[in-house]
């Protein structure tokens, strides 16, 4: 594949994003239903904020375990059949959570899940760093990552009606049959990815992967992501409990504000991976980050408050995070070397799954669950949230200028004129 195109896609480019798109969408999903099965699980299997906490992170904790010790061989073999294997193992464990009888048999079942699915995303970042010019990724990012808001739409509202309708097992055993379907077409479909082994200098992984984690500005990449990943997932796992406790939002509500939510940010993400490439992605960050401070603040100290202002506060708090998390990860893609970016992005997204899964943890410490089911210091965790957003702005700050000096150096009849 060429690395750089002249303008547009091409018709298998198309193809490549569509296809991450979805994949993503299962991921996405199988990760994101926990947080509006919040309310019946901690219901259901008689279990305390601190253990459902520990079923998100357990999760996280798994996925960047394999993802530090799967980075070294990330850019050994074609990363077609890399995300063929770790995908069948994800549909695995996804099965095995849709058969968990008790809260044990559900944690180790996230611990599987975990384990493969975790690794997927740097290998969908690592296709599109191969496939994309730089001046591309901000959009083609923002269509990937829309597979967040598309959960919201389609998966999350269905996936709570079946949980209402059957049992909270039934989500994913929905995510399952699509999963299948998705692996059946990379199978065939989708071409050998394997240009980055010409270039490979034949180190084994064990020291490809230290020669990573030991570089400075990779390491600054990876600070950045620990705290641009605590400031995103503290506010996911007890939001449903928040909304349908505190803010008086009814269960039969709680889908329609996903799905609002969600149309809204399949309209607003890809707007943002454009802006990311026209305006610059360090200022897209910067505008996120302050949408989601402000958004955060207000939401998090709401007491009871009519649906459709909690419909308004809830569309702008997402397109804050949305803004952040696509224009970082464009941003990102221009951290590493060639013959790194399989690792790389294996670590990077190691060092956010674990982020994520202590901020769960320490989240699930911050907020505890009255008798009667109010969720106490919310507030708190709002302000703790803030505070990370805040000093990740600086953080990221770093990596725009190292991004930017390195353009800088590369001859411009190699690289085109590139906004960051």
């Amino acid at each position: 594949m060429s690395e750089k195109e002249s303008k547009g896609f091409t018709r298998y480019q198309t193809f490549i994003i569509v296809l991450l798109a979805t994949l993503q969408f299962t991921v996405v999903l199988d990760f994101m239903v926990l947080s509006p099965l919040g309310a019946i699980l901690l219901k259901e299997l008689s279990i305390s904020t601190v253990q459902f906490g520990l079923v998100v992170s357990a999760y996280a904790f798994s996925a960047g375990a394999s993802g530090l010790l799967a980075a070294g061989f990330a850019d050994k073999f074609d990363r077609k059949k890399l995300l063929l294997f770790f995908y069948t193992g994800f549909v695995v464990g996804t099965f095995l959570c849709g058969l968990a009888p008790t809260y044990n048999f559900l944690l180790m079942a996230r611990i599987f899940t975990g384990i493969f699915g975790g690794v997927i995303g740097s290998i969908s970042f690592a296709i599109i760093t191969d496939i994309f010019a730089l001046e591309f990724r901000g959009r083609v990012m923002g269509f990937v990552q829309s597979a967040f808001a598309l959960s919201q739409v389609i998966g999350i509202p269905l996936g709570l009606y079946l949980a209402n309708l059957y049992n909270w097992h039934a989500p994913f055993l929905l995510i399952i049959g699509l999963a299948v379907i998705i692996g059946i077409i990379i199978f065939i479909y989708l071409k050998p990815i394997n240009e980055h082994l010409k270039i490979q200098s034949g180190q084994n992984a064990f020291f490809h992967l230290t020669n990573v984690i030991s570089k400075p500005q990779y390491l600054r990449a990876f600070a950045a992501t620990t705290l641009l990943a605590t400031g995103g997932f503290m506010l996911m796992p007890f939001g449903s409990a928040f909304g349908v406790h505190n803010l008086g939002i009814s269960m039969s509500q709680l889908p329609f504000l996903y799905m609002v939510t969600g149309i809204c940010m399949l309209g607003f993400g890809p707007l943002t991976g454009l802006l990311s490439d026209k305006i610059g992605k360090y200022k897209m960050f910067i505008i996120g980050s302050v949408i989601a401070s402000v958004m955060t603040l207000i939401y998090c100290n709401l007491s009871v408050t009519p649906l459709w202002i909690i419909l308004v506060l809830n569309v702008l708090l997402f397109v804050g995070i949305s803004a952040r998390m696509i224009s970082a990860s464009a941003l990102m893609t221009a951290v590493p070397e060639p013959q790194d970016r399989g690792a790389f992005m294996g670590v990077n997204s190691s060092v956010q799954q674990i982020a994520g899964g202590i901020a769960s943890l320490i989240a699930g410490l911050i907020v505890t669950e009255t008798s009667t089911g109010y969720i106490e210091n919310y507030p708190l965790l709002g302000n703790v949230v803030v505070g990370a957003i805040i000093i990740t702005i600086f953080l990221m700050y770093g990596i725009h200028k190292y991004v930017a000096a390195k353009l800088a150096s590369v001859p411009t009849s190699i690289v085109s004129t590139e906004v960051i």
